[in-house]
């Protein structure tokens, strides 16, 4: 583990290093990423506005899937959080996935003194997405305590144990897409599928209807990557719930490590 760690501290510090050279960039991205934040909680702000701007309307829609305004807001800071993450972390990885296999240098990654889903997870870093993991903290942490959570140490590691259980989850997903390219060369029209049915996470999952209620818990499980987190950190995550999402985190990961296996059976090296 500890030589893993050695390859991971210099794989992101040189991607670090090498992109943080036009410090410019670093700002413009923090406009940018500030600009769709603020489009975001405003077409979450049109749930909250009154039909007839009455005391009465205002109380009868002043909640979207039993979630008020400020329970939303920890929703959609979650979301920003892990949009950020995978800008990142997983876009710039993942997504090279398919160019290693189209000119074929994947053979030289599976020729490696290293773990190849480890090397091809791992190898770069964006700080781009930095900023929006920051404006998603900042949003959850303004957003939670005008909710009424109380931020104990005990919820906080609940919470940041249900944060880390989705992005297994979001890994996971996403490396299964990447991973079939073994197969099918261009998947990209996937993965951007995949981010798009995945914006459903920015509203709470009991703001739908019962029928994709139940589809994006089971089938593309977007509650236990914004809803379930937020639910932690707000104090009501219960023990069930909890478990529910180390499982499936487990099980996602699991499948992903299985699935590339089965993949490499498959991949026809270059020089063949």
């Amino acid at each position: 583990m500890g030589r893993y760690w050695l390859t991971l501290r210099r794989f992101w510090g040189t991607a670090l290093a090498g992109q943080l050279e036009y410090q410019l960039n670093v700002l413009i991205d923090l406009l940018a990423m500030a600009a769709n934040l603020a489009g975001s909680l405003f077409i979450l702000s049109l749930f909250f506005i009154p039909a007839d701007g009455s005391a009465a309307g205002a109380d009868a829609v002043r909640r979207l899937g039993g979630w008020s305004w400020e329970e939303a807001l920890v929703v959609q800071g979650v979301y920003t959080l892990l949009d950020g993450a995978a800008s990142t972390w997983l876009r710039p990885n993942l997504g090279a996935i398919v160019t290693h296999v189209r000119e074929g240098t994947l053979d030289f990654v599976l020729l490696k003194p290293i773990d190849s889903q480890f090397w091809l997870s791992s190898r770069t870093l964006a700080p781009a997405g930095l900023s929006e993991m920051a404006l998603g903290v900042g949003l959850i942490l303004w957003a939670a305590p005008r909710a009424g959570a109380q931020l104990q140490p005990v919820a906080l590691a609940v919470a940041a144990l249900m944060l880390l259980a989705g992005l297994v989850i979001l890994y996971s997903l996403w490396f299964l897409l990447a991973a079939s390219s073994i197969w099918f060369v261009k998947t990209w029209n996937a993965t951007e599928v995949l981010r798009a049915a995945l914006t459903a996470g920015r509203f709470p999952v009991s703001a739908y209807p019962p029928g994709l209620r139940l589809l994006l818990t089971l089938v593309l499980p977007v509650a236990f990557l914004t809803t379930v987190p937020a639910e932690a950190i707000l104090g009501r995550a219960t023990p069930t719930l909890v478990g529910a999402a180390l499982v499936m985190a487990l099980v996602s990961f699991s499948l992903s490590r299985a699935f590339w296996r089965f993949a490499l059976r498959y991949y026809t090296s270059a020089s063949s």
